[in-house]
């Protein structure tokens, strides 16, 4: 027995080196292989292509399922294509690969957040504190979530089909119960005008004029504020339901446009599509515009609009939506959502734009504001 093996020992040998040999450059491929899509994938970040970096994530993650940062980087382009969640799932396994990935468990705090789970996402932030309690973005966003559950902790609470209002006490039960009768048209009308309808229930926070401002940080002219959460201050809200109609429609138009895409829109594109589904939006901004001397630079239209004055705004806002309904009768809805798509897949917009809109975009430049003075 010991002469046999002694006799099949080189023969052993040999096949588990031959076994090694092929193995080894195989095993050495595959890292290759996931590296090179990695790379690939945070490029298409960078760039804003964010279909092509979950393609090139999800193709690392075949050969290397077991690394976090693959997972994060799947999530988050998931996330900017409006796929919340799917984008839960794999901060989730990143989180759960590596739970000390702060990266991770800020992002999946913030979809959470987005995605009307504020206890959720506080839980995510608690967890991510314990091991990085000095990382200031972290526990300054955890404060102000913790501040903002508690005042929401006491309020009453009005359900409807699609939506849930908090208001602070009984006297503004018949706003509340307004506000899901409004909102409720607005899902079906506005909903079924765009072909788009939120994946999750809305919340709505009935606050006073302190409370939104200490909430949202929103300018004096703002009359209501998106974030995941629809908040809207009370005051005299009940004497102007026209008022509260058109505030409650401008507001939801922009859940669904985040429920598209929700990094990437233009301002001009959010805020004007949002006034064109109001009722009676766009007559309003045509009005305005009449009574306005001059009109704003397109690229001022770009970005956010908090820091404009009340005049300023005013000209936005009416510039943003008489361009937004221009392209409306120009290809119809359905077109302007799939440029919204095309966004959220990071195609560049003047591409998208001019496909979407056969129209080139230095022109409709011009149609959006003033040129540059440049």
């Amino acid at each position: 027995m010991s002469g046999a093996r002694v006799r099949f020992a080189p023969i052993v040998l040999m096949l588990l080196t031959g076994l090694l040999v092929t193995a080894m450059p195989v095993a050495s491929q595959d890292r290759l292989k996931a590296a090179s899509h990695a790379r690939a994938g945070w490029a298409a970040v960078r760039a804003g292509r964010h279909q092509v970096a979950a393609d090139a994530f999800d193709d690392a993650i075949r050969i290397t399922p077991k690394d976090a940062s693959l997972h994060y980087g799947a999530g988050l382009a998931a996330w900017m294509q409006g796929q919340s969640q799917r984008a839960q799932v794999e901060l989730r396994e990143a989180l759960a690969l590596a739970p000390e990935y702060t990266e991770a468990s800020l992002l999946l705090g913030e979809v959470l957040y987005r995605a009307n789970d504020l206890e959720g996402a506080i839980v995510v932030y608690e967890q991510a504190a314990t091991r990085a309690p000095t990382h200031l973005p972290l526990t300054t966003r955890l404060e102000e979530w913790r501040k903002e559950a508690a005042l929401h902790r006491d309020f009453y609470q009005a359900q409807g089909s699609h939506f849930t209002v908090l208001f602070e006490g009984p006297a503004d039960e018949p706003l509340a119960a307004k506000a899901i009768e409004l909102l409720e048209h607005a899902y079906w009308r506005v909903g079924g005008e765009m072909g788009v309808f939120p994946e999750h229930i809305i919340t709505v926070v009935l606050a006073t004029r302190q409370q939104f401002r200490d909430i949202t940080r929103s300018p004096d002219w703002a009359a209501a504020a998106f974030d995941g959460r629809i908040k809207i201050p009370v005051s005299g809200a009940l004497r102007q339901p026209e008022e509260l109609e058109r505030i409650l429609a401008h507001e939801f138009t922009h859940a669904l446009i985040r429920t598209i895409a929700p990094r990437g829109v233009p301002t001009w594109l959010n805020e004007g599509l949002a006034v064109a589904m109001e009722p009676g939006g766009v007559a309003s901004s045509v009005d305005d515009l009449k009574d306005l001397k001059s009109r704003l630079p397109a690229s001022r239209l770009a970005s956010g609009f908090a820091g404009l004055s009340g005049r300023d705004a005013r000209a936005a806002y009416a510039q943003s939506a008489t361009a937004a309904q221009a392209l409306i009768e120009r290809q119809g809805v359905p077109a302007v959502v799939a440029l919204l798509r095309d966004i959220a897949r990071g195609d560049p917009l003047p591409e998208a734009f001019e496909y979407r809109m056969l129209m080139p975009w230095r022109d409709f430049l011009a149609v959006l504001g003033e040129p540059d003075q440049r």
